[in-house]
């Protein structure tokens, strides 16, 4: 498992930068078009088919958010090299975040 760790750090590092250009360009694209003049059926129809990651990157935000959670709640715990027990408290923890993702959007609805 302590060899999982930077692994898994590596990823949602690129994850986060993926989302972050993907926001930036978004941003850049609407604000050309927007420039460009007046705005016509064809640019309404294009922001709308830009999409929001507001609740997609909120859902991510907390399943990453648990899931270091639980990597620093297996730093505290003592377990055996070959024991399932890490990755048990890891799948409990991700789980957490999706469902406290899941309580926060169906209060926000």
């Amino acid at each position: 498992m302590r060899k999982l760790a930077p692994f898994i750090v590596m990823i949602a590092i690129l994850v986060v930068i993926a989302f972050i250009v993907v926001v930036i360009t978004n941003y850049h694209l609407k604000k050309k078009a927007l420039d460009k003049g007046p705005v016509d059926s064809n640019t309404i129809r294009i922001f709308e088919s830009l999409h929001s990651y507001g609740a997609e990157m909120l859902k991510w935000g907390f399943v990453l958010l648990f899931g270091g959670a639980g990597l620093v709640i297996l730093e505290f715990l003592p377990y055996d090299e070959n024991s399932p027990l890490p990755y048990g408290v890891e799948s409990i923890c991700i789980a957490l975040g999706f469902l406290t993702y899941h309580s926060f959007i169906s209060r926000r609805k």
